[in-house]
């Protein structure tokens, strides 16, 4: 599995996103001409908000991640090379891993695979996070907001990214399938690489590009995307024919998601771009040299964490008249007083529920930093949301809310026979449990591998 010995190391990604899609074919086709040495795929984020880590689901379905893993891990055990999916089932928790660990063992018994299947876990206990905070290995992290007791006692799950050593750990110990928890996404492609004794700061920068799959690529997409890393440098090449890789195109993905252009930290260190060059190598392919690695003296990882806040219900609108989008602030700060008048009386205050506007047409995608705000649309979509305490009670006081707002009075009023186009019935849609970020912080480790769990198992028919 390991006996590698090739001057390059070829890392193959399918895609950006596992369960996104991409195109199979041209999966199949650049595994047969460019023998990777490993295949891996990166399956989550916070991206999608803190909901799926609360409630412990995956934001694609079962049916995209079944057939997605038929096709990858069928064509890594084809190869014989490993295949390591990060941050399972979405948010990586222990939830997510076992979902995922499902799907895996009932493709493996329908197909009669047999493999070595490793599963790292990166759920942290309150406990553990708890004393880590004790002893001051927890450090504010982006939001400049200290953790506290509370907010760790209170939180619904914990994880912790990992870097690429439990990675290198579980193909060391003979995984041919890795399924990692919570995992920096870069780390999945820079593990074998590290193993293999290639340049950290080379094998993470592929990593940081080849996570997007081929998002760096001119045009873009969820796609296949192939990286190849040598001594000293390493190649960019699309899985598709009808793209290609830029040196802009690639340049721009090196800046994604990065506050700092040119010191970006991770795992244990930062990669250093002050040096990097990129060179188009063909009309498809970028060449990359230069990016090193700059190791820190605390290994430190990324925690998330969310807590439950409440349970929301929406319901969704459209509004076409004229007179009625001319008053539009009048009407919606009107309905929101009565709404909370009607509901005081049964002493149910304001304060304890949310009650949120979201207006498309106008300003519902950047709210109060939109700078249009003269024009006058002729047509707006309207989202009504209520958090509270019960999904019971936000669903009364958000059907109280619409039905208020369908024949509310205004002034300049013509239309008396309702102010609102319902898309849907029901009208109000519960939309379940409510969950914000209630970790973001550092952790520091004395063990990049203290936290994370691994166990390694044969699977067979």
């Amino acid at each position: 599995m390991l006996g590698d010995e090739r001057d390059e190391v070829c890392v193959l990604a399918p895609t950006g996103t596992l369960g996104y899609g991409f195109n199979m074919a041209d999966f199949v086709r650049c595994a047969d001409e460019y023998a990777p040495s490993v295949i891996a795929v990166d399956a989550g984020s916070t991206d999608p908000g803190p909901y799926y880590l609360g409630a412990g689901v995956s934001f694609t379905s079962k049916i995209e991640i079944e057939h997605e893993l038929e096709i990858i891990i069928g064509t890594a055990l084809r190869l014989g090379v490993p295949v390591i999916v990060g941050s399972s089932g979405g948010a990586g928790a222990d939830a997510h891993l076992a979902w995922t660990k499902d799907i895996v063992l009932d493709l493996a018994d329908r197909l009669g695979w047999t493999f070595n299947l490793a599963t790292i876990s990166s759920e942290l206990s309150a406990e553990y996070v708890l004393e880590k905070l004790k002893l001051g290995e927890v450090i504010t992290f982006e939001s400049d907001v200290a953790l506290t007791a509370d907010a760790v006692a209170g939180s619904r799950r914990i994880v912790a990214q990992m870097g690429p050593e439990p990675i290198v750990a579980a193909l060391q110990s003979g995984a041919q399938v890795i399924l990692a928890g919570r995992s920096c996404d870069d780390a999945l492609f820079a593990a074998y690489p590290i193993l293999r004794g290639f340049d950290r700061g080379l094998a993470t920068h592929m990593g940081k590009i080849l996570e997007c799959g081929a998002i760096a690529c001119e045009p873009q997409a969820m796609d296949v995307m192939v990286g190849i890393l040598r001594q000293d440098h390493f190649d960019l090449v699309p899985g598709s024919a009808t793209r290609r890789c830029t040196v802009t195109s690639v340049a721009a993905h090196s800046l994604y998601e990065r506050e700092d252009p040119v010191l970006q930290p991770g795992p244990g260190g930062a990669i250093d771009l002050s040096e990097t060059s990129l060179t188009q190598l063909s009309p498809n392919t970028v060449r990359v040299h230069g990016t090193t690695w700059i190791p820190t003296r605390a290994y430190t990882v990324k925690m998330e964490g969310v807590t439950q806040t409440g349970y929301r219900t929406i319901s969704l609108a459209g509004i076409r008249c004229p007179s009625m989008i001319y008053e539009l602030n009048y009407v919606l700060d009107e309905v929101r007083r009565r709404t909370e008048a009607y509901f005081e009386e049964m002493g149910i205050h304001a304060s304890t529920y949310q009650l949120l506007y979201r207006i498309y047409g106008r300003d519902g995608v950047m709210r109060e930093l939109e700078p249009v705000r003269n024009a006058l649309p002729h047509e707006i979509g309207l989202v009504m949301e209520v958090v509270a305490a019960s999904q019971e009670l936000s669903q009364a006081i958000c059907h109280h809310l619409s039905g208020a707002l369908l024949h509310v009075d205004y002034p300049g009023q013509f239309n008396d026979a309702g102010n609102l186009a319902f898309p849907y019935s029901p009208s109000e849609i519960a939309m379940g449990a409510v969950y914000e970020f209630s970790i973001y912080h550092l952790l520091h480790l004395s063990d990049p591998a203290e936290p994370f769990r691994t166990q390694l198992e044969s699977i067979h028919p």
